[in-house]
């Protein structure tokens, strides 16, 4: 028990803070320590009000918003369980679990520089000697490709119980080439990895290599299976569909329970890009806002199939200021080598140039607007004039801007549905992309890569899985705008000057919007802020 207390000497009182205690069944003061006189203690009072003497503002949202969800899944106990528990500073768990922050908060900042930073938020603070090359690669070693497989299951696991999903939730395998990495031993090159999602959110909770360059490996469609086939030894029964990006041919998977979605190329149809706008509706304004779509039924292969058509307004505009600039490249092109022919030194034949204005015009849509005309025949005499087509570009605009083509054999789906899972493949790379994950091991070292990758996937997990939490509280929000907000949650601290003792430092967490305060109390940040564990 604490309390101020007077003592009075030479008719003066001086004050003491006092702590007192029990001793053998008997109140007893056991330490105390001198305040002064009653001016003293104004004195130092007014100090303390004072401003302070610096301040510091140190990131906390979005390291204590991942960090909580890291420990939520219990990412380091299922490591150290599975490779077995060593006599070490700093378990593999907690190396891996470190190693997952970092990728998820830090992008290529170095982890000796970020761990000062962030350290105070992690509890047991391991020690800073962690980030040495030689200590995380020597834990990582135990994460052979056995363990790395058991790993990957229990986090899977791990996550469809945050769900709330005893079971197996509705999936989607994917092609995620920004998961590649070179030069895996006798199969040729790594050309990306088949991830399992969950369909609602596209959280990754299983990854199968991905290979090609030899006809020995295995192509996209059967190693999907082979992922499927995991993913029901480790969660049951649940539905499973294999997207397609366009270009690829979509392919049924008879006999194996498999569903499919896939984009068709739009000018390979073009009587489904003639249909007007009105004949597309809304689709779904608060998932898909601007998003409209014709939803239809043509025979692909002498099999009838559902394929949506699809127009967003945010891509037509994207494609139409791309289209610009490309557009625009192309006529200062031909408006250089219109004038380099009128100067009369050409030298090369006919043919020539009209294989350069068909390279400088050979690009997607331009070649369909620009009218070029190459007057003469011997090369002094090669004229060339060119304009631009308004009508066919008004054309262009209209016949493929902001349109895409989906073709599925789930024709019970809600076609927002189908196109929400036709996207997941771009939110993984949007995501993978934005890690900005430090350099990748040389080429050659197999299980270096596979950690390395093991540990991307993992980070893309978390932040996908905060992502849902946060939709199903009703934010929707992308992953970028998602740390854009939590990263605006900042800790200040606040250095005061001495008061006969220590610097005094107080840490406050700044101001809120209404979307922070929200993230902040559905990631438990309260909770997490350090000072209050």
């Amino acid at each position: 028990m604490s309390s101020i207390i007077g003592k009075r000497v030479n008719g003066r009182t001086y004050y003491y803070a006092a702590d007192s205690a029990r001793v053998d069944g008997r109140p007893r003061i056991v330490a105390q320590r001198y305040l002064g006189t009653a001016e003293d203690v104004e004195a130092a009072l007014s100090r303390v009000a004072a401003e302070p003497e610096h301040t510091r503002h140190l990131p906390f949202g979005e390291v204590a918003a991942v960090w909580g969800v890291i420990r939520r899944l219990d990412l380091a106990g299922i490591v150290d369980e599975v490779v077995g528990r060593q006599r070490a500073a700093v378990s593999a768990g907690t190396c891996l679990a470190l190693a997952v922050l970092h990728r998820a908060t830090a992008g290529r900042a170095d982890p000796g520089r970020w761990w000062p930073e962030v350290s105070r938020l992690i509890r047991p603070e391991p020690p800073a000697q962690l980030w040495e090359r030689g200590r995380f690669r020597r834990a990582m070693r135990r994460l052979g490709p056995v363990e790395r497989g058991e790993v990957e299951a229990r986090v899977s696991a791990a996550v469809r119980g945050q769900l709330g999903a005893s079971g197996g939730l509705p999936a989607l395998i994917v092609d995620v080439p920004h998961l590649g990495a070179p030069a895996v031993p006798d199969c040729g090159e790594l050309a990306g990895m088949s991830v399992l999602v969950s369909r609602d959110g596209a959280i990754p909770l299983l990854t199968q290599e991905h290979l090609r360059d030899r006809d020995d490996c295995a192509p996209y469609g059967v190693l999907a299976q082979r992922l499927a086939e995991r993913y029901r030894e480790h969660a049951g029964a649940g539905e499973i569909t294999v997207v397609y990006d366009a270009g690829t041919h979509p392919r049924p998977h008879p006999d194996t329970g498999l569903g499919f979605v896939g984009g068709l190329l739009p000018g390979d149809h073009p009587e489904l890009l003639a249909y007007p706008a009105t004949a597309r509706r809304p689709v779904d304004q608060r998932r898909l806002p601007g998003l409209t779509a014709l939803d239809t039924r043509i025979v692909m292969d002498g099999v009838s199939r559902r394929v949506i058509l699809t127009h967003s307004e945010t891509l037509h505009a994207a494609q139409a200021r791309g289209f610009t600039e490309a557009l625009g490249q192309a006529a200062r092109r031909l408006d250089g080598l219109a004038e380099a022919l009128a100067a009369g030194g050409n030298r090369r034949s006919r043919d020539h140039v009209l294989a350069e204005i068909s390279r400088i015009t050979r690009v997607r849509w331009v070649e369909r607007v620009l009218v070029t005309v190459l007057h003469g025949s011997t090369p002094g005499e090669l004229r060339l004039h060119w304009h631009i087509d308004e009508t066919a570009r008004r054309r262009v605009a209209a016949e493929f801007f902001g349109k895409q083509l989906l073709v599925t054999d789930r024709d019970s789906w809600r076609a927002a549905d189908v196109i929400t899972a036709y996207r997941a493949r771009y939110h993984l790379d949007s995501t993978f992309g934005r890690l900005s994950a430090p350099q990748a091991p040389e080429r050659g070292d197999a299980e270096r890569i596979a950690v390395h990758r093991m540990i991307s996937v993992l980070a893309v997990a978390v932040l996908h899985l905060m992502r849902q939490e946060a939709t199903e509280a009703g934010l929707d929000l992308s992953v970028r705008e998602l740390f854009e907000q939590l990263a605006g949650i900042e800790e200040t601290v606040l250095r005061y000057p001495s008061t006969g003792g220590r610097p005094r430092t107080r840490r406050v967490i700044t101001d809120r919007t209404e979307v922070q305060q929200r993230l902040y109390d559905l990631f438990g940040l309260d909770r997490s802020a350090p000072g209050r564990r």
